[in-house]
């Protein structure tokens, strides 16, 4: 019999803004028309499995602090069975149709790759019949080739060609894994793949190298008959001292010099943007410039710290103005996004969790509607349009048709008169941000 570890709770609802219930949606409404779509058709949140059911609440100074009933086995196959009931009786509770996974946080990873391996057949044998009775599916699969020890130096990247091998083994079984199990969607993320020291660093070999990497991950997964977006998850760095994936226009061009740009996109986390010093709107669109806004992992960080912290996000200002951008660009081409946040150290209790993807997904929901209303209610955009009006008509409009020379420039330039100063009416752009919230 399945145990029921989140006791007391029932299935969260959308109750609107007026609501005093804390375990209910005041903004996230699935079925809700925005911009054209439903609220879920535009974000299908995703549960995170590491940061949810594995995280236990340590960091570098101090053990756990989460205790989870589902962990107390010893025995790992039934541990992870354990582990996958509480995770689809929470997916259940909040309402949420997806979820994400690292190969071994679906289960501890064995001595051996063939011990490995079975494990993981194992457990996917035991979440796709989890799937079947909830109806949840998997947004996206990815291998965690960054915290076993070998991986130090690096998986794909790595100077050893054994690592690499055993990487591409990983790789192939997470794969494996996300085709079993319906994924629609899969990730790489460099989380060593870069340098702690150039001094001993072959940069151009081991990007060349990554790219035969995923060259070859691409054909294999075609070849088994996946269908879906493979994304790359910029991150400038931590673990590495830089990562390869320094950001979005670093991972576009990485992926056009190597002829990858029309099977990856990007999943664009908001604390990585913080770290490589821009803004989460700003990855978004850069991403959306290329056709190449695919996902999100939705989290923040703590901006007093210069490092990824992961919280849940609540900021509305922030989401707000980066779905303006997700608007403009259409949204998401094939991802989702997915609550990439653990709870704080000191949250300690079941519920916690709810709280946490509740805020989160409300933050969104939020961000959306203030966006829509921006959009089509203010004159936020023709005030952008405004700005840019010289270029729809007349010479401007040649220019951008690419029917002028420099010189055609020139004799512009000679025979204007005074250029006249045009505001950028930056101020009365974030006034009306304000105004929406």
């Amino acid at each position: 019999m399945v145990s029921e570890y989140y006791k007391g709770i029932k299935k969260i609802q959308y109750e609107g803004p007026e609501s005093d219930n804390p375990l209910s949606f005041k903004f996230y409404d699935p079925d809700k028309i925005i911009a054209g779509k439903k609220m879920s058709d535009h974000f299908k949140f995703a549960i995170a499995y590491w940061h949810s059911f594995c995280n236990n609440g340590s960091d570098p100074f101090g053990k756990g602090t989460l205790k989870f009933e589902w962990n107390d086995s010893r025995d790992p196959i039934q541990a992870a069975k354990n582990k996958a009931d509480a995770e689809f009786e929470f997916l259940t509770k909040i309402g949420f149709e997806y979820f994400c996974f690292h190969d071994f946080d679906l289960i501890a990873e064995g001595q051996t790759l063939s011990e490995s391996e079975k494990r993981v057949e194992k457990i996917s044998d035991y979440i796709k019949e989890k799937q079947k009775e909830t109806k949840k599916k998997l947004l996206w699969g990815t291998a965690n080739c960054f915290t076993n020890p070998r991986y130090m130096n690096g998986a794909a990247t790595n100077p050893d060609f054994k690592v690499v091998a055993r990487a591409g083994a990983q790789v192939k079984i997470a794969l494996d894994t996300t085709i079993k199990l319906g994924g629609e969607n899969y990730v790489f993320w460099g989380g060593r793949e870069g340098y702690i020291s150039l001094l001993n660093t072959d940069m151009g070999r081991e990007l060349d190298h990554m790219a035969r990497f995923l060259t070859m991950a691409r054909d294999y997964a075609r070849s088994q008959g996946f269908k879906g977006t493979f994304f790359i998850e910029p991150k400038p760095m931590e673990p590495s001292k830089h990562q390869y994936d320094f950001d979005a226009a670093t991972s576009i061009g990485f992926l056009k010099k190597y002829g990858l740009e029309n099977d990856f996109k990007l999943n664009i986390e908001v604390n990585h943007a913080t770290l490589a010093l821009h803004t989460f709107e700003h990855e978004l669109a850069v991403a959306g410039c290329e056709n190449m806004l695919g996902s999100i992992d939705a989290n923040r960080g703590d901006y007093q710290n210069g490092w990824d912290t992961d919280q849940f996000p609540n900021n509305i200002q922030e989401v707000a103005v980066a779905m303006l951008v997700f608007l403009k660009y259409g949204g998401l081409q094939g991802g989702g996004v997915n609550f990439d946040a653990k709870l704080r150290r000191n949250s300690t209790d079941l519920e916690d969790l709810f709280h946490a993807h509740i805020g989160g997904a409300d933050t969104f929901a939020r961000g959306l509607i203030v966006a829509d209303k921006i959009l089509n209610d203010s004159n936020f955009s023709s005030t952008i349009n405004k700005r840019y009006s010289s270029f729809d008509s007349g010479d401007g409009k040649k220019f951008e048709n690419g029917n002028l020379s420099l010189g055609d420039l020139f004799q512009i330039a000679k025979n204007s008169k005074n250029i006249e100063k045009i505001s950028g009416k930056t101020e009365f752009l974030e006034n009306i941000i304000n105004n929406y919230i």
